[in-house]
């Protein structure tokens, strides 16, 4: 009998071993019924491409902002469509009075009437049009600008809620963990295995575990809320959960890349369009300096009879001398800001080539950060964990190093949604640089790595 007491705390490690190993490889399965482990939302909706564009193509027809801008946009093409060619004419009503002595009221006539019209011939009408019109094309690059920026806003947001809800996911995962931990230590420490240290540090694991998980949570709420605001809708409008996309593809630098970028990018587009502007504006201001010049016809009749006496033919036109100063500095301001939007316009192409070898970059590391934590670093640390925890069960290693293993392991779970979040984001970014989708960013790279 003795031998048999002797030899139960070998029997019952092996035993205990044993059913942590069939436990630890069934997921949530054995998680403390007690515990708050459901999911945070409904089912999930992956993060794809086309769930992108299709909540773009809504977002471009019902988002406020760009509502606001079209709206801007049809002021700015009605103020276009709007400038006058033609001066309304001037009409001239009058009468003379003369001594009555003579008889120069029936030979001259009495009543005075008049019509006096500018001619649109020395350009200034035409120079304000086209400067409405080059006006209203930058209020139509501008709602595009904007709907491009929406489109980038969109997919970060949501990127940035499918990784808070992977996050809610890992941390219920880990406190099922923790749970059948805690179970595993207090059984040991009732068979005189384990200390009561060991419960009480899993059971602030726990604690730490839970609190973190409502964290989470909310933080995800908070991230579906600014879903809804990307999208322009109510706050707490129902979105659903999302999944983390798969690792990207690699992309690289082209010259095509380049070549889009410099034609389609927004900001390049806008300035160009600006510069357009500040230029019809110069030389609107250059013609605001010429005379209006106008023709009239003036007749006279006398009120006694109504008999027509004689009509008159005017060419008048005004003589700009007291302001010459003033519209050379009206020039001069203008000038100034198209040489300014010029300057901006070519630190804007420079600069354009750093931020797209910038994201490049960004999208390298994050994907070469995602691929070492899925194929090395995450199997490794769940061979640790493992181990660790069979080294336990057996009495043949510390509580301290399975949790080690443990953290190490969500750690780097973390990390790999966080690089697959970053890649994919920076991707985005760089489609709004290039004035692309996503999809078509990818196609050029994609080109790239066929056609070298």
């Amino acid at each position: 009998m003795k031998t048999l007491f002797r030899s139960f705390p070998r029997a019952w490690s092996c035993v205990s071993a044993s059913i942590w190993l069939t436990l630890s490889v069934t997921p949530l399965a054995a998680a403390d019924p007690h515990s708050d482990t459901s999911p945070a939302v409904g089912p999930s909706t992956p993060v794809t491409l086309e769930w992108i564009e299709a909540q773009s193509a809504t977002l471009n027809t019902n988002h406020p902002a760009l509502k606001a801008a079209r709206a801007r946009f049809d002021a700015a093409n009605s103020q276009a469509a709007g400038t006058r060619r033609f001066a309304d004419p001037t009409v001239r009503l009058g009468g003379s009075v003369f001594d009555e002595r003579h008889m120069m009221a029936r030979d001259e006539g009495n009543l005075v009437y008049g019509l006096e019209q500018k001619l649109p011939v020395l350009g200034k009408e035409s120079a304000a049009r086209a400067q409405a019109e080059a006006e209203a094309g930058v209020a139509g690059t501008r709602v595009e600008s904007l709907f491009q920026q929406l489109r980038m806003d969109l997919a970060r947001t949501v990127l940035d809620a499918a990784l808070a809800d992977e996050t809610v996911r890992i941390d219920t995962e880990d406190l099922a963990w923790i749970d059948l931990a805690v179970r595993t230590a207090e059984s040991r420490f009732q068979s005189n295995q384990g200390t009561s240290v060991e419960v009480l540090r899993l059971q602030n694991e726990r604690t730490r575990r839970v609190t973190q998980l409502a964290n989470d949570r909310q933080r995800a709420a908070a991230a579906r809320a600014w879903v809804n605001h990307a999208l322009g809708r109510e706050p707490l409008s129902e979105v659903p959960a999302f999944v983390l996309p798969e690792i990207a593809p690699s992309l690289e630098s082209t010259p095509d890349l380049l070549k889009r970028a410099t034609a389609n990018g927004p900001l390049l587009r806008e300035l160009d369009r600006e510069r357009r502007a500040a230029a019809a504006t110069v030389e609107s201001t250059r013609r605001s300096s010429r005379p209006d010049l106008a023709v009239g016809i003036e007749g006279r009749e006398y009120a006694g009879d109504a008999g027509f006496r004689n009509g008159t033919l005017t060419l008048s036109l005004n003589l700009p001398w007291w302001n010459r100063a003033a519209y050379r500095r009206d020039l001069e301001r203008d000038r100034s800001r198209l040489r300014a939007v010029e300057q901006d316009s070519a630190d804007a192409a420079l600069s354009l080539r750093n931020e797209l070898h910038h994201e490049l970059i960004e999208i390298s590391n994050a994907r070469r950060e995602a691929l070492a934590s899925r194929d090395e670093l995450l199997p490794r640390t769940e061979q640790a964990v493992t181990a660790a925890m069979t080294a336990w069960t057996s009495n043949r290693g510390l509580l301290g190093d399975v949790l080690d293993a443990r953290r190490m392991r969500l750690e780097t779970r973390l990390g790999l949604a966080r690089a697959i979040a970053e890649q994919w984001t920076r991707i985005h970014v760089l489609s709004r640089l290039c004035g692309l989708t996503a999809r078509e960013t990818l196609q050029l790279t994609a080109q790239a790595h066929t056609h070298p």
